[in-house]
């Protein structure tokens, strides 16, 4: 099932057709509040009521033209003034490609940058496929050398992230750890849950160190897994981190209960918010992570 989700993230036909559907809008509600910023705003005020913070995307993803990328640079603009004079605690988080990166990686440096400027909030870079991981190391660093409000988030399904990881070690850069599901090779990703999960604990462990031994960045577990987050918060507590070492972000409509546990237990939580037109390759990546969902989807389409 996992392939066949992952099949359908990059197929242009059902990219272009099930959107217009009103049943699979109906199903994808849970996981979106809705395809506009004013919609996304408003749910993060919700939440920030909540005791939690939030991470918030516009969907979409290689553009066609560099013009569309100062459309994206232009949205994220208003984004961070309408976050600015709203005082919600909101972050956001951007894939390279959004801004120009098929065009040249000094295309997106130059959109990245002017984001990061333009806040003293953290901009979150999305890691995406890998064939795209070493032109998004290059921009990271070269943009972190003038501008140090950046995060970068790393996945722990490929087999290179360990070393990656290591060798940004020395410039303190608060990560987001995320499993991955894009559709990658054997040789690439490892293809057992197990072996995901055992680099993902490695990772965070690596990350926590990092935190306790002076860093200043921030260590975020993204995970959605309960006994990955049980098992992390034990291994905090064995390291001797206190809660506010550390954050956890989850996904806008996914283990609910266990964000709101976690917030009323006093641990840092922060809810990613997707919004825009463009979700169908997503959400097909997000059912791919765990195919369970499909279940929830097909009661959500059938109620």
């Amino acid at each position: 099932m996992r392939k066949a989700l992952l099949w359908a993230s990059t197929n242009p036909f059902l990219a272009e057709r099930l959107p217009r559907m009103r049943f699979v809008k109906r199903a994808t509600s849970r996981f979106m509040p809705g395809e506009s910023w004013e919609e996304a705003l408003t749910e993060a005020d919700r939440l920030s009521t909540e005791g939690m913070g939030t991470l918030v995307t516009l969907l979409g993803e290689n553009l066609n033209s560099i013009d569309e990328a100062d459309a994206v640079l232009d949205e994220y603009l208003g984004v961070l003034q309408d976050v600015g004079d709203a005082g919600v605690d909101l972050e956001i988080s951007v894939k390279l490609t959004q801004l120009g990166l098929d065009f040249g990686p000094e295309v997106a440096q130059e959109r990245l940058s002017r984001l990061a400027e333009a806040t003293q909030s953290l901009v979150w870079i999305d890691m995406e496929s890998s064939d795209y991981v070493d032109v998004t190391l290059e921009v990271f660093r070269n943009v972190m050398s003038t501008n140090r409000n950046l995060g970068l988030c790393l996945q722990s399904y490929l087999r290179r992230t360990e070393n990656d990881l290591d060798n940004l070690l020395p410039l303190d850069p608060s990560i987001r750890l995320v499993k991955g599901a894009y559709n990658e090779t054997k040789e690439v990703a490892y293809p057992d849950k197990r072996e995901v999960d055992e680099h993902y604990f490695t990772l965070s462990r690596t990350l926590l160190q990092a935190r306790l031994n002076g860093g200043m960045a921030r260590p975020v577990i993204a995970t959605h897994d309960t006994r990955m987050i049980e098992s992390v918060n034990r291994m905090a507590v064995e390291l001797g981190a206190d809660k506010d070492d550390y954050e956890f972000a989850m996904l806008y409509g996914i283990e609910r209960q266990e964000q709101n546990r976690l917030a009323s237990s006093g641990h840092v939580v922060r809810v990613l918010i997707s919004y825009g037109s463009s979700w169908f390759p997503w959400y097909m990546r997000r059912l791919a992570e765990r195919p369970a969902n499909v279940w929830f989807v097909a009661k959500q389409i059938f109620r």
